[in-house]
């Protein structure tokens, strides 16, 4: 029901719009919510000269991603679009970005079809995008459409490229993965692991990777091989997100549980069970330092949102929480690290982007949009952080510090 009612009867309108590629938190309109505030912010707010909106979707923004090699960005929308985005460096300048609209049309029915994920591959020459009905697409840089993946029967909720970029991994609500031959444009292998809608998938190397889902558990796969290798149960709902470390050594994991853990191939019980927060997880997020990265003499972190308001820092080699960072007032739904992990971009349904510094847990700058936030991330400089909301907008934010 997209409306809640009085007790006498008489409706109230939830302010949070229904999806199926987003989970529901209710929110009852409040006459005085324009009176709150998430905090007194004066000295740190963005100003709107240090903000550029990009508009042109007809319907709520819920994926954005960055080109990893230039200032393009990709968006995906409710109103059955794709775009990439050319975003101008300055973004007080006046005049449209300019931007290529990729359809997406269900080929079998002519339907046109919400976008529920996006993923640019290592190279930044192709951009992955799937639908709610089931079909991936991979197109170039310029938008032009290379490859239309038809196997999956249910919206496709995620999708990883492999560090190579020759593989495309994509998980179902129908209960299966597929690894796609990019080269090719065809399936190179279906698996089937779970009872219930495959929620993630993430690549731990190339020809490896895991699976969480509704059902509850995490499988292990590997390309040739049609049982999973490894198998982890532990959680006591839903697996929203996984997501392996950059050294591919540890497997995190979220879900409606509230609890986030840590998983190792050498065991098959959780390392780590992090139960501090207090409603269920949507999203994770490994900081870009340690083993594998660009910053290896920084140690490894991992960030936690939640349906809680919160965002949580973990330090990986004590396994206990280092900052609890609760500045908003409704669910955070998406967390991204800057580049050189020093901060974190959290986007909630209160309408703020806050970027907190990881080392002291402080909001460092806030901006306020106009409405629910679907997800944040940032460029590859560090100097831009994307923002894409319930009221059909993007925001790029110039980060200055």
């Amino acid at each position: 029901m997209e409306t809640h009612l009085n007790e006498d009867g008489s409706e109230i309108p939830c302010k949070v719009p229904f999806s199926i590629v987003t989970p529901h938190h209710c929110k009852i309109e409040d006459a005085d919510e324009e009176m709150k505030d998430s905090g007194d912010e004066n000295d740190v707010s963005i100003p709107e000269e240090e903000v550029k909106l990009l508009k042109g979707h007809s319907k709520e923004v819920y994926v954005c991603a960055w080109n990893n090699k230039k200032d393009i960005l990709a968006s995906g929308s409710a109103d059955t679009t794709a775009r990439i985005w050319r975003v101008r460096s300055d973004p007080s300048k006046k005049g449209a970005t300019p931007t290529t609209v990729l359809p997406h049309q269900n080929p079998a029915t002519t339907d046109n079809e919400e976008v529920s994920v996006i993923r640019w591959d290592p190279t930044g020459n192709f951009l992955a995008t799937g639908a709610v009905d089931g079909v991936a697409r991979i197109w170039t840089a310029k938008g032009t459409l290379k490859h239309t993946l038809v196997q999956h029967k249910e919206p496709i909720f995620s999708l990883k490229w492999n560090k190579e970029g020759n593989f495309l991994l994509s998980g179902s609500a129908d209960h299966t993965a597929i690894v796609w031959d990019v080269a090719a444009g065809e399936m190179k292998q279906q698996f089937a692991f779970h009872g219930a809608p495959t929620l993630d998938v993430d690549w731990k190397d190339n020809k490896t990777f895991a699976t969480c889902s509704s059902d509850h558990s995490i499988h292990v796969g590997e390309i040739g091989t049609t049982q999973s290798i490894r198998r982890f149960d532990g959680h006591k709902n839903e697996v929203n997100t996984i997501k392996w470390c950059p050294a591919g050594r540890l497997l995190a994991s979220c879900s409606d549980d509230c609890t986030a853990k840590l998983w190792s191939m050498d065991a098959k019980e959780a390392l780590y069970d992090f139960k501090e927060h207090e409603k269920e997880l949507y999203t994770i997020e490994w900081s870009p330092t340690g083993a594998g990265t660009a910053n290896p003499n920084r140690d490894l972190m991992l960030a936690s949102a939640s349906f809680d308001s919160t965002v949580r820092l973990w330090n990986i080699e004590q396994g206990r929480c280092l900052h609890n960072l609760a500045k908003h007032t409704d669910p955070v739904y998406s967390i991204s690290f800057s580049p050189d992990g020093q901060y974190l971009a959290s986007g909630s349904f209160d309408h703020y982007v806050h970027i907190w510094s990881v080392s002291t847990g402080e909001v460092v700058k806030s901006y306020r949009g106009g409405g629910g936030i679907f997800e944040v991330c940032w460029n590859t400089k560090g100097d831009k952080i994307a923002a894409c909301f319930d009221t059909n907008n993007i925001a790029v934010i110039d980060f200055r510090m």
